[in-house]
């Protein structure tokens, strides 16, 4: 009877902790700065998936885009704010919150896609914690899609110079580095382009990369294109938790968490290599021109860039100590792209067309 008593208390005790432990689910609200056109979105979705399975359900994301809960640029309070447990940005627009933010965006003429995953990898994540962390926030890796396609123009220019009467859209450091050289900028919202386009509110503007760019339609408008994307050499995009709700997660989702955005981060360099480069052929198809930015252009804005970054690093320590973590990778990752140069990748034109055999 005594044994029988025994089994019977086990049994409960198993079925109480099994009970509680299925009851650990966590359901949280994830806010973006997209429209559900922009592909960035669909990262949004692939790593929520991920946690999903990973998690077995025990943590379900659910994504929803710009204008859903709260419109694109107010996605950092929300989060902030517990409105939403989490958000998916481009942390380019958070410049006016603090300008340290922009350098886990892009910096233009800066570092490329495998640079930005090497760093972030490394100190670049701690930095992005000291920064995010300012604000109550928890940061971790969004996906990189590689760089930007440039500016699409309605009519063909070569120069910055010829600029000087459009109305161009960027955001970021870019927009206030165009304006320094005469150029009319409007910061809009990735979902508003097509339509100022349209109504001719815009002569020109840039977005993203080509697969990112290409759903948009801007090519139905704007058949020119200004090449390269100098402003963003690489498009870097990150996830921000609240505090508040990341630590009260036990620490095996916090882990799933981190894998997730690292796994988000390699999916969307592959996902979207290809589809860049899927993208240029389209375009091509569709005859849009790509007309490339004249030698002198490039290089006052690259001055123009240093001055307008050395100003701004004089004012933010924090933003220094990031630029400074940047420029240090770049220069020790240059070592090694110069000893493994000349054969693949670069330049890998020449060997892949069969131009050094003739």
């Amino acid at each position: 009877m005594k044994k029988l008593a025994l089994i019977f208390s086990i049994v409960f005790i198993l079925s109480a902790a099994t009970t509680t432990f299925a009851a650990e689910t966590y359901n949280w609200r994830l806010v973006t700065t997209w429209s559900t056109s922009i592909p960035f979105y669909e990262t949004a979705q692939h790593f929520a998936k991920t946690v999903d399975k990973l998690s077995e359900g025990q943590l379900k994301i659910k994504v929803y885009p710009a204008g859903a809960i709260v419109p694109a640029f107010q996605v950092f309070d929300a989060v902030r704010n517990g409105v939403a447990q989490m958000g998916h940005d481009w942390p380019g627009y958070w410049k006016g919150k603090n300008e340290a933010f922009v350098p886990f965006a892009s910096v233009p003429f800066g570092m490329n896609s495998l640079e930005y995953t090497i760093w972030l990898q490394h100190e670049g994540m701690d930095l992005a914690k000291e920064v995010y962390g300012k604000f109550g926030l928890v940061p971790l890796m969004g996906g990189n899609p590689g760089q930007e396609i440039g500016f699409f123009t309605k009519k063909a220019v070569n120069s910055v110079n010829e600029m000087d009467k459009m109305k161009i859209r960027t955001v970021g450091w870019a927009a206030e580095i165009f304006e320094k050289m005469g150029v009319n900028v409007s910061p809009l919202p990735g979902g508003e382009i097509y339509l100022a386009f349209e109504r001719g509110v815009l002569d020109g503007a840039e977005f993203s990369t080509p697969s990112t760019t290409y759903p948009l339609g801007f090519q139905e408008i704007a058949k020119n294109v200004l090449v390269p994307g100098w402003h963003q050499t690489s498009c870097q995009n990150m996830f921000m938790i609240n505090e508040k709700a990341y630590n009260e997660l036990p620490d095996h989702l916090k882990y799933i968490l981190e894998i997730a955005s690292r796994e988000t981060q390699l999916w969307s360099m592959a996902e979207r290599e290809y589809g860049n480069a899927v993208a240029i052929k389209k375009y091509k198809e569709e005859g849009v021109t790509f007309n490339k930015l004249d030698d002198d252009s490039l290089n006052k804005l690259r001055k123009t860039t240093k001055n307008y970054l050395d100003g701004l690093r004089k004012k933010n320590a924090l933003l220094d100590k990031v630029l400074t973590s940047q420029e240090d990778l770049i220069q020790l990752y240059s070592n090694w792209k110069e000893v493994k140069s000349g054969v693949s990748a670069y330049p890998y034109g020449d060997y892949i067309k069969g131009k050094h055999l003739e």
